[in-house]
């Protein structure tokens, strides 16, 4: 089962390096992970995307929470919450294709950042789903470059992770 794992973490070189390596040791994958200081300049948010049974996803934030850089952990995943991931695709556009493609990007609610008289580069914004069931959207061979900002997410309602 796919979680998403939020943390705060102390704002400190090597910090990421310890948790990827916490995650390469033990032999379990991270699908995205995503880094920023929050209004507190001594602490980042760090949000990892991963998968496994609960057991799995047990051990992960066990050792998580050993870790001296990490303050306050949550599994997003156990309650409800926001997740948002940003997506940049560049799609190549010739002809009838073109016109199709500013459809669907405007059925998607998403935004065409550049024009190029072959090429156009939409921003699609919104969960990890959506973003796939875009994808799935296109012409495969009209797909030129995807680049994906990896999920975030904070909780519903006053839930908040703080310290």
């Amino acid at each position: 089962m796919r979680h998403i794992i939020s943390l705060l973490m102390e704002n400190e070189a090597g910090a990421l390096s310890r948790v990827a390596g916490l995650f390469s040791a033990r032999n379990f994958n991270i699908e995205s992970l995503t880094v920023a200081p929050t209004h507190d300049p001594t602490l980042s948010r760090m949000t990892i995307v991963t998968r496994g049974n609960d057991r799995v996803i047990e051990q992960i934030t066990k050792q998580l929470n050993k870790l001296i850089d990490v303050v306050k952990l949550v599994d997003l995943t156990d309650s409800s919450f926001l997740e948002r991931e940003l997506m940049l695709v560049k799609i190549q556009a010739i002809g009838e294709a073109r016109d199709e493609i500013m459809r669907l990007a405007d059925i998607f609610r998403s935004e065409i950042l550049d024009v190029s008289p072959t090429t156009l580069v939409v921003e699609v914004t919104g969960a990890s789903k959506k973003l796939d069931a875009f994808l799935a959207a296109l012409k495969k061979d009209s797909v030129l470059e995807v680049v994906r900002s990896g999920a975030t997410g904070v909780a519903r309602g006053d839930k908040a992770l703080s310290i």
